[in-house]
């Protein structure tokens, strides 16, 4: 495990950095040259991000817990669409959900987000904590999305957890170790959607005051 965790180190002077609209507009640009059959993968750590620009997480925020279940479920037919265009394109992103129980206020809310998209045919999996812990003996992983085997980007949030841009790595040989890494999550993890049906469905609605205190 040291060895592993010495080889997911990111080295920032090593990257380019990328202030917000030019981390999106990289990554746009990137994600749409990704060549046919080469997958993408996601991995995240945090268990709280602010995601002001979602009308559900919204919802969560303010304390209407029908309201952001309803709002995330109405993006069925937008993730429907995502997931064919990456499988006609043959660029499917994968993504590796890292979830420490008991369940943040946000968590809970982003893991019936990420429900609807797995139901929609997007592949979303879940690991608990114990499976990345051994490597976080210098703080916790960060997180990371691999393009197609060609680009590597840490993206980079605020203490408050807001999307603050993110580094570009291009190094080969650190980008086919994440890839490695997030990949082989991917095998050990449990589909998002029967995760969900297990241990948060039944999960009464976060508190309001819970909210605040994650923010």
């Amino acid at each position: 495990m040291p060895d592993e965790a010495g080889g997911l180190v990111l080295d920032r002077a090593r990257g380019v950095r990328l202030e917000l609209a030019a981390y999106r507009q990289d990554f746009r640009i990137r994600r749409a040259s990704v060549p046919a059959g080469r997958p993408g993968w996601k991995f995240e750590r945090r268990q709280h991000f602010q995601e002001r620009s979602s009308p559900s997480w919204e919802a969560f925020r303010r304390g209407d817990w029908d309201e952001a279940l309803r709002l995330a479920g109405e993006r069925r037919s937008h993730w429907r669409s995502v997931a064919r265009d990456d499988r006609e394109r043959g660029a499917v992103l994968h993504r590796v959900r890292v979830v420490e129980e008991p369940l943040t206020p946000y968590m809970q809310w982003e893991l019936h987000a990420l429900r609807v998209q797995g139901e929609s045919g997007r592949p979303v999996r879940v690991v608990g904590g114990e499976a990345v812990r051994a490597l976080e003996s210098a703080g916790p992983l960060p997180e990371v999305v691999v393009l197609g085997g060609q680009v590597l980007y840490e993206i980079l949030y605020t203490d408050e957890g807001l999307l603050h841009g993110g580094v570009r790595y291009t190094d080969a040989d650190v980008i086919a170790r994440w890839e490695a890494f997030v990949e082989r999550l991917y095998e050990q993890g449990e589909d998002v959607v029967p995760y969900v049906d297990r241990a948060v469905s039944h999960l009464p609605a976060p508190m309001t005051t819970q909210v605040a205190d994650h923010q």
